[in-house]
């Protein structure tokens, strides 16, 4: 176990995904609170041993409303909302949090409707909307899709990476989520496939780009003195960082992530390195997104992320790279946050029951999620005893 100032303190002990793809009349609200009673239910433990609780959508006042609707009074509570990172981030704090002797056991909690009320993510309004104070970018209209296609572009013409190679990234996801039940898109697709498919940002075509999905998820983050209360082996929170670039992508760093500030200090705090990791769970909102990040956390030098995963036998079901084995958002499931079902998917991962896709004897594993345009990062290393 990692020697970092959350290392030990705190572990996983329950996750939950409701693999909803369409939410039905249910709130993201109600998604949100369902997927923690039975993440509660996983781990043996019940509201009554919930002390703190972190939801940072969909209303305003997100943790006072979603105390009320759970009849709780937490003494700790936290809505740091850093888009598709949040949830990575929430880890992070909780670790801390319980590290400090602040609380036992949070709530970790997300539900979305995105797909039910037609939200078109990434492609629907302008970065505008996202940050009114960018005087370059923003403010002519750029849709969050093309400022991905502006730093897949760059990587292009900076590094040589092909559309191909992004393709391949793609294609293996499709592979995972063929192997996932729950997977919202699971007929295979070749390259050329996702090369013919309709552009919607040059060089990001459709399958380039993430699904849309309803959808919720939970996670149970308990100190280690409440984890003898629990039922199952814990996922034990081993490091964790968080990092924040402008939502113009740092303005003129196009091809970078803040993953360079957070993977050094998350795997210093695990007592790691990135050649160690079995599993990786990373944000995939695009497939320029996995790459950039990919060489950002250290698994391969920057400006090789695309030879490096396209490589034979490096993605994809049995590669020696395992990469999002759920499918991922590009195949399984994107409500708008996937931050949290990058967690649920590794945490799955390390107690042995992703059943069909099962990476053999994982036990340490690197999560990276993402928010805006690579605007914030958050990264753990998980890992069991």
């Amino acid at each position: 176990m990692g020697t970092g100032p959350i290392s030990g303190a705190a572990a996983i002990v329950g996750q939950h995904e409701l693999p909803l793809r369409r939410a039905g009349s249910r709130t993201a609200l109600q998604l949100a609170v369902d997927a923690g009673r039975a993440a509660l239910e996983d781990a043996g433990l019940t509201i009554a041993d919930v002390d703190a609780l972190y939801i940072p959508t969909p209303t305003a006042m997100p943790s006072v409303l979603g105390a009320d609707y759970l009849g709780i009074h937490p003494r700790y509570v936290d809505s740091t909302n850093t888009g598709g990172s949040s949830y990575v981030v929430h880890c992070g704090h909780a670790a801390a949090a319980i590290a400090a002797g602040r609380f036992e056991c949070a709530l970790i909690l997300y539900g979305s409707t995105f797909k039910a009320d037609e939200v078109a993510v990434g492609t629907g309004g302008t970065m505008r909307s996202v940050n009114p104070y960018d005087p370059y970018e923003s403010a002519h209209g750029l849709t969050l899709v093309g400022a991905y296609a502006l730093t897949a572009q760059r990587h292009m013409a900076t590094y040589g990476t092909t559309r191909e190679q992004l393709a391949a990234i793609a294609v293996a996801a499709r592979a995972y989520a063929a192997t996932n039940p729950d997977a919202r898109y699971r007929d295979p697709i070749t390259v050329d496939d996702v090369l013919g498919s309709r552009m919607i940002a040059d060089p990001l075509s459709k399958l380039d780009c993430c699904v849309i999905t309803d959808g919720a998820g939970a996670l149970v983050v308990a100190s280690a003195g409440k984890v003898k209360d629990t039922r199952k082996a814990p996922v034990w929170i081993l490091g964790s960082a968080e990092a924040l670039q402008h939502t113009s992508g740092g303005h003129a760093d196009y091809v970078g992530s803040a993953a360079r500030q957070t993977a050094p200090q998350a795997f210093a705090e695990a007592g790691v390195t990135p050649q160690d990791v079995d599993v990786t769970c990373i944000y995939d909102s695009y497939t320029i997104t996995v790459l950039t990040t990919v060489e950002d956390l250290g698994f391969c030098p920057k400006g090789e992320g695309g030879p490096f995963l396209a490589g034979p036998g490096r993605i994809g079901p049995q590669g020696s790279f395992p990469l999002n084995p759920d499918g991922g958002g590009l195949s399984s499931n994107h409500p708008g946050m996937r931050g949290i079902f990058l967690i649920v998917e590794a945490a799955r991962q390390l107690r042995g029951e992703a059943e069909g896709r099962q990476v053999e004897g994982a036990k340490l594993a690197a999560v990276n999620g993402t928010g805006g345009w690579f605007s914030s990062t958050g990264t753990l290393v998980l890992g069991i005893d």
